[in-house]
């Protein structure tokens, strides 16, 4: 099983993910249900010195789970705005994209 490394850490990234999540949604994104629901199950399953919560391993995995989700979609979009619809590209443009350069002289003439 990988390291899932603090909750604490965890949570904070998943919220950093759900405000780019929610930039241009025009209300904050601290109103959202997602916002709330999130805290509500920290808070729910966290250790207390009266009893050992075995749910907080899992629900730690889950936060896990569904913030790879969210980097996913995130960087996915944005890979899709950046390569996607750009019709047809010229031969230069296509060599620049992958790092090349097209000789200036086809043939290596002059």
């Amino acid at each position: 099983m990988a390291v899932l490394g603090s909750p604490l850490r965890t949570l904070r990234a998943l919220l950093r993910e759900l405000r780019q999540a929610s930039g241009g949604a025009g209300r904050p994104y601290r109103d959202t249900p997602a916002y709330r629901h999130i805290l509500a199950a920290f808070r729910a399953h966290r250790v207390t010195s009266e009893k050992l919560c075995r749910a907080q391993q899992e629900l730690h995995f889950q936060a896990a789970t569904y913030l790879c989700l969210l980097r996913s979609v995130r960087e996915h979009a944005a890979l899709h705005q950046e390569y996607h619809g750009k019709g047809e590209r010229s031969p230069e443009e296509v060599a620049g994209l992958v790092g090349f350069r097209l000789p200036q002289q086809p043939g290596g003439k002059g």
